[in-house]
């Protein structure tokens, strides 16, 4: 019973501050409209001024009657450089990429060393100077200890082909 007497007090008391609460809002508003009308009273602010346009130097393009880096059809000078032999047969260590490759030894001395190369199938191939790998036309022109040293055939992007020098390290 005391405790039912408790919560209609507090009920009584929570009704009771919400009806001042809502009487001190309903006040006058003659502070606020006063506060409005002073600061549409105030001039505005100054804008900034608008940035000044930068003027830019006049480019002549010159190059009308040159050659198209883009035509494919140019066949210049070096149209008449290396070239892959279409008709030779691909050798197996042609399928794999160059990176993908590694020498992990020799077998033989002197003019008879023969590099061993694991393809990414987990084969090793001997290798020796004249046969070919990578996918790039790659002929092997020397073996050593240490390195297979080989030339890759690369296209020059104006129809032609150039040589670029490959090495493989022996890997430890």
């Amino acid at each position: 019973m005391r405790t039912s007497m408790l919560r209609r007090l507090a009920g009584a008391l929570a009704l009771l501050l919400v009806t001042l609460s809502l009487v001190a809002c309903g006040g006058s508003r003659g502070d606020l409209e006063k506060w409005v009308a002073e600061v549409k009273a105030k001039p505005a602010p100054p804008l900034e001024p608008l940035p000044t346009m930068q003027q830019f130097e006049t480019f002549e393009y010159t190059a009308q009657n040159m050659r198209d880096p883009f035509d494919q059809t140019f066949t210049g000078e070096g149209a008449g450089g290396p070239r892959p032999d279409p008709g030779r047969r691909k050798q197996t260590l042609e399928m794999f990429s160059l990176d993908s490759l590694k020498m992990v030894g020799t077998l033989g001395s002197g003019k008879n060393l023969v590099a061993l190369v694991m393809a990414p199938d987990k084969v090793t191939y001997r290798v020796k100077p004249g046969d070919y790998m990578g996918q790039s036309d790659g002929r092997v022109t020397g073996v050593f200890e240490d390195r297979i040293e080989l030339v890759e055939l690369v296209p020059d992007g104006a129809g032609g082909w150039l040589e670029r020098p490959a090495k493989m390290a022996l890997d430890n």
